[in-house]
């Protein structure tokens, strides 16, 4: 699920690499549409940080609906540290989100884990990236 000129590279990596027959593409608002179910993984890339808290856990609840019982959610996010003046790139993504959306953030990873539990999903772990201003969580169900 992405918009479609994503989902048009998507679906030309899903070729190259030999997997077109497990792609299949979602289409409509990912807070809308049916996200099916028995997925072992889903990924949440760049995507939390547009909205405010409770639509984040409302679409957290729906994803947790998707997985199969062992499934896994990995969320690629900006996560600032506790102090949110550092790292330098993850603390000045807040001002990004404050000016391109209405309720945006970019959230701690005390908040993206209270988020995760709320929906449902008792693990998760905060792993950042080294090189880059972004951070993997992992959380399962």
């Amino acid at each position: 699920m992405d918009w479609p000129n994503v989902l048009v590279v998507a679906r030309e990596n899903a070729e190259t690499f030999g997997l077109a027959d497990r792609f299949h593409e979602i289409s409509d608002s990912a807070f809308d549409v049916s996200l099916g179910e028995g997925y072992d993984v889903v990924l949440v890339t760049n995507f939390l940080h547009h909205f405010d808290v409770s639509t984040c856990e409302a679409f957290l609840k729906r994803v947790h609906s998707a997985l199969k019982d062992d499934g896994q959610v990995l969320t690629l996010e900006f996560i600032p540290n506790e102090d949110r003046l550092s790292p330098p790139g993850e603390a000045l993504f807040p001002i990004v989100m404050l000016a391109a959306t209405p309720a945006g953030n970019a959230y701690l990873f005390a908040e993206l884990r209270s988020m995760f539990e709320n929906a449902g999903f008792s693990h998760n772990e905060h792993r950042p990236i080294p090189g880059v201003p972004q951070h993997w969580v992992v959380s399962r169900k």
